[in-house]
């Protein structure tokens, strides 16, 4: 090797070193350093619902962009997620979860949990065409349409992610017969685990089971990270159990964790840091998804438009609806306090955010949407438009015929129960009857209130 050379790789080495010193790392040192992303429980939500400022979280696109800046920032971060990305709670929500899977199959995610809310619609849903690419997991099932492990190397970080689908809430244990899909025994589970600690890997295990209930079921003496049962919409803190660090994800997608993560020289968890990363409306959609999202919007307003035909074909005769202009006929001073408030103009609210079409939104937003008689689409029930006296009193044309003899159908229900319709915690969260109720207060109640 000629001198020119060897002082060439001296000086590289000693560059190399003044980096990690002026970083006040060693060699060493920056080998044992990683960044995991981890989320939970995305529960359907393809995107947030704007009805209030605390619900304007998350999203598809807000996601996607946010894991674009921080896989700009540190290209060697772990991504993954324990599941239950889908749910199936409605009829639309198939197209719904169809459209969740492409978008989260376009981030690149390392890892993914199977949860038994992700298998609504069996295991060929989740293998189906595009979304063969995503990194599904289930080390305990019966066969091998999952991954029972999934090995991701990163800057000499070798990260292993197991999952654990607990067999006692499997949707197969109300049906008689052999039906289960998924092994209890936990021993092939922590063979497995314990392997792949021994080739110095980084072992994360992803459950749906409580931090209580996993000690109780899963020995962790291999487990470094343990991802446990998604909290309510908010990250908890992180805490060491003995050498286990336990995360605890949020749900409905609105934030992301962030761990730093160092480990000491026996490749055991010495200190982590983490950030809870929010994901409100500041943060840029994903312009690559702006095609993905045309797409989706396109079909659930195809699916609208046609059931929307089938129930004018269905509609015959008088509806059980009356609608605020007959209701004004009688109740012209309750009427007049209904025009002012914010109820009047629901309908146009979702015009403005052009989801004028999405059932999901309209539900909310019309008098009596799916319900016999009640609101269609805006040409044919015009009439049913927006937040109106039967959206909380009950259909009312018998009411209406009879001269006021015949009560409401909603007649008798506590206030607490007609706003509960709509004002639930995934869409106002920060909802308090005694406080919202000033706003719209009316009739006997408001009279009474004026005379004092």
């Amino acid at each position: 090797m000629s001198i020119s050379n060897k002082i060439a790789i001296i000086f590289f080495s000693l560059y190399s070193i003044n980096i990690c010193l002026a970083d006040n790392q060693t060699p060493q040192e920056q080998q044992n350093k990683f960044t995991l992303i981890y989320s939970g429980n995305l529960n359907g939500e393809l995107e947030p619902c704007g009805c209030a400022e605390e619900t304007d979280l998350g999203g598809i696109k807000r996601r996607a962009s946010m894991i674009q800046t921080l896989r700009k920032e540190n290209p060697a971060m772990f991504l993954i997620t324990s599941g239950g990305l889908i749910t199936s709670e409605s009829p639309r929500d198939k197209l719904k979860s169809q459209y969740i899977l492409k978008g989260i199959a376009t981030m690149n995610y390392d890892a993914i949990g199977v949860q038994w809310r992700d298998l609504a619609y069996g295991e060929e849903f989740l293998k189906n065409d595009t979304l063969t690419t995503l990194p599904w997991v289930a080390s305990n099932w019966h066969n091998d349409n999952f991954d029972k492990q999934l090995f991701i190397m990163r800057n000499n970080i070798k990260l292993a992610f197991f999952n654990w689908l607990d067999p006692k809430n499997s949707p197969q244990q109300q049906m008689q017969g052999k039906h289960q899909s998924v092994s209890d025994n936990i021993n092939t589970l922590t063979e497995l685990i314990k392997k792949a600690k021994d080739n110095n890997a980084v072992t994360v295990l992803s459950t749906t089971l409580s931090l209580k209930k996993a000690l109780k079921q899963i020995p962790l003496d291999h487990i470094d990270v343990l991802l446990i049962r998604s909290a309510h919409e908010v990250y908890s803190e992180p805490q060491l159990h003995k050498s286990t660090l336990v995360l605890q994800p949020g749900s409905r997608g609105m934030r992301l964790g962030r761990v730093d993560i160092k480990l000491n020289k026996k490749n055991k968890i010495d200190k982590f840091k983490q950030e809870v990363i929010r994901l409100p409306d500041s943060i840029a959609d994903a312009a690559y998804l702006t095609q993905w999202y045309d797409q989706y919007n396109a079909k659930v307003k195809e699916d609208y438009l046609k059931r929307v035909a089938i129930r004018k074909k269905l509609e015959t005769g008088e509806s059980q609806f009356a609608g605020e202009n007959i209701c004004k006929t009688c109740h012209a001073k309750e009427h007049k306090i209904w025009q002012a408030s914010k109820h009047a103009s629901a309908f146009e609210e979702l015009e403005a955010v052009n989801k004028a079409f999405d059932p999901d939104c309209i539900v909310c937003h019309t008098v009596g949407f799916e319900k016999t008689g009640g609101f269609i689409d805006s040409t044919v029930t015009a009439n049913l438009l927006n937040v109106q006296c039967e959206s909380c009193h009950g259909a009312s044309r018998e009411h209406a015929n009879s001269g006021g003899k015949t009560k409401v159908s909603n007649h008798g229900w506590p206030k607490e129960k007609v706003c509960a319709q709509c004002h639930v915690g995934s869409h106002s969260p920060s909802f308090k009857v005694d406080s919202y109720w000033p706003k719209i207060i009316h009739g006997k109640a408001s009279s009474q209130k004026a005379s004092n």
